[in-house]
């Protein structure tokens, strides 16, 4: 179940810069920073600030928690836990309030719902274990969390696949509501069962 260690700074180093470069609305306000998606921020601001405030904090955190330099740190690696989860229930409930409206039709709108669920469900699973103390299954468990978290990243890169294709945020979303997930999970999964016989 080990992690390259070259995959976990490079995923530190995506999940860092994307979790900096996502509080760009505080500099620049939320028109600026997200221009097609003015009819969600009107309709819903809250949701929509708490998720992008949020999410963030949980892939930032996410990310380091792979280290075992933090996870030997045993306050530190419980406390940032503490952290990244409260970040998810936070940061996917209004996530799913947030997908009922996602630009990009029902795709867009069930694709973004189903991930927030999920989001929700692996890592309330992965802490569970954690308090149970049946480690191997929480770090499993946070695999396929980490993997959901990390759809921030791979959202951001797809897109700009299909921005040099001549597609808007809009007609991207439809795909990207589950192309920036599935892969990550299915992956996730892969990896955890490759020796598996």
């Amino acid at each position: 179940m080990n992690i390259p260690r070259i995959s976990r700074a490079l995923a530190a180093i995506f999940s860092i810069f994307i979790a900096l470069s996502s509080y760009r609305f505080l500099a620049l306000g939320l028109p600026l920073s997200f221009p097609e998606m003015h009819g969600q921020l009107e309709a819903q601001r809250v949701a929509f600030i708490l998720h992008i405030s949020l999410a963030p904090v949980a892939l930032a955190v996410g990310s380091v928690q792979f280290f075992a330099a933090i996870r030997r740190r045993k306050p530190l690696h419980r406390w940032l836990g503490r952290i990244y989860g409260v970040a998810i229930l936070i940061s996917g409930v209004a996530g799913v309030t947030v997908a009922l409206n996602a630009a990009g039709g029902l795709s867009a709108q069930i694709g973004f719902a189903v991930l927030a669920i999920i989001w929700i469900a692996t890592t309330a699973n992965a802490i569970r274990h954690a308090m149970a103390r049946r480690i191997g299954r929480h770090r499993r468990w946070m695999i396929y969390s980490f993997a959901l978290t990390f759809a921030g990243v791979t959202l951001r890169l797809y897109l700009l696949g299909f921005m040099a294709a001549g597609f808007s945020y809009t007609e991207a979303s439809a795909y990207l509501a589950w192309l920036c997930w599935l892969p990550n999970l299915g992956f996730a999964w892969w990896w955890l069962n490759r020796r598996a016989k």
